[in-house]
């Protein structure tokens, strides 16, 4: 997992070319909203969803009966499963 920097402040900066400014600022206006405000409200959207796409899992209404069917009756466990039982240390 990527090693996030909190910094505990709440500033932020950031170096883009004049004409991504530019759009930016022209973006802002038209939404009626200062420059700080609409950068941040569209990175939290991003955000928003790149965390949803990481941590949602989808599934079909076929595969989701399947997983709650297998969470209700799991089958018996394996050889491989029961040798990497085994192989796991007795405490932690």
């Amino acid at each position: 997992m990527p090693r996030v920097a909190i910094e505990d402040n709440e500033r932020m900066s950031l170096r883009v070319a004049a004409s991504a400014k530019a759009r930016l600022v022209r973006a802002a206006a038209l939404r009626n909203t200062d420059l700080t405000n609409f950068v941040t409200q569209s990175a939290l959207r991003e955000a928003d969803a790149v965390i949803a796409e990481a941590e949602v899992i989808k599934a079909s209404e076929r595969d989701y009966g399947r997983i709650l069917e297998l969470l209700e009756n799991p089958p018996q466990p394996n050889e491989k499963l029961l040798a990497a039982a085994g192989a796991l240390p007795k405490s932690i």
